[in-house]
């Protein structure tokens, strides 16, 4: 249970669905309400695939390329690590994906999804995978991952079903640095677990 605990709140701090729903709210802003309701099942859709797929087959990747799961612990800790930091220093982590936004509205949904199926999330949930299966079927990143969509998909809906009112920038903005601290805390702790089972080999 702490496992799956573990899993999704980490993939949760990755996808960020605060920052998702404000995303949403922008690139959405002139659609009818019921164009909104579809337009956010194909996002979960999309984001759940893209997850889903990184979890069962990237171990699989790994081992193509000859890479330990230990040293993709290390390697995936440091990132995420860093990928916490960022979410620390940055003001507002969805500037990126505004401009994306901006510069390309006929692609309007493909700044959320590359948002919430960042490679930062995917190598999250490769991570989690490494981390909690041991050549078995990654059900932990598994559960996470459709764990957190959901939640994702929801907060979305319930945007769209409330006018699509969000939380004020400082909410968003201290939401998203309590996350970094997450982030960062999962990150080290998956780069020491990869260390210490290297030196113990």
């Amino acid at each position: 249970m702490h496992q799956y605990l573990q899993a999704i709140i980490t993939v949760l701090a990755l996808v960020n669905p605060v920052m998702c729903v404000s995303i949403f709210s922008k690139i959405e802003a002139d659609r009818s309400r019921a164009a909104r309701y579809t337009d956010a099942s194909k996002v979960a859709l999309a984001v759940v695939v893209i997850l889903i797929l990184s979890a069962i087959f990237g171990i699989k990747a790994l081992s193509l390329f000859g890479v330990s799961l230990d040293a993709f612990s290390v390697a995936g800790g440091g990132v995420l690590a860093w990928i916490g930091f960022s979410m620390l220093n940055t003001a507002d982590p969805n500037n990126q994906s505004q401009r994306a936004t901006e510069a390309n509205q006929s692609t309007q949904l493909s700044p959320l999804i590359m948002f919430a199926a960042s490679p930062g999330t995917i190598t999250g949930v490769i991570t989690l995978a490494s981390n909690h299966t041991r050549n078995e079927f990654p059900i932990t990143a598994l559960v996470a991952v459709i764990s957190v969509t959901t939640i994702m998909w929801l907060a979305i809906l319930l945007s769209i079903r409330f006018a699509g009112q969000v939380g004020n920038s400082f909410a968003r903005d201290t939401i998203s640095r309590f996350m970094g601290l997450i982030v960062i805390a999962m990150g080290v702790q998956f780069a020491m677990t990869g260390i210490k089972a290297f030196f113990a080999c």
